[in-house]
């Protein structure tokens, strides 16, 4: 069974206060099975959308699994509008 490793993503999600968010996910690219959790992100912005892009076509290269435990409203919407979520397989959204 691949170990997994959980990465959560934080309130703001924006590029320029986020060089943490980058060493957390190059760390966790040895990992056999990624949990990304965005279900906190309040702000996100292209850069940040693009960085995950990379990081989950990286993961498939490796032949990983990347999974999402949830992702905000505002992450579901900011990668609705660059037309990303599919291809970030972001989880649908849930209806309040």
């Amino acid at each position: 069974m691949p170990q997994s490793v959980v990465v959560t993503l934080p309130a703001d999600c924006r590029m320029a206060a986020q060089a943490q968010l980058l060493q957390e996910l190059l760390a966790a690219l040895d990992a056999g099975a990624i949990e990304l959790d965005g279900r906190a992100v309040e702000r996100v912005d292209t850069a940040a959308l693009q960085l995950l892009t990379l990081f989950k076509r990286e993961v498939n290269a490796r032949g990983g699994m990347l999974n999402w435990m949830g992702a905000s409203e505002a992450l579901d919407e900011a990668a609705g509008l660059l037309g990303l979520a599919k291809t970030l397989e972001l989880p649908a959204a849930v209806p309040a």
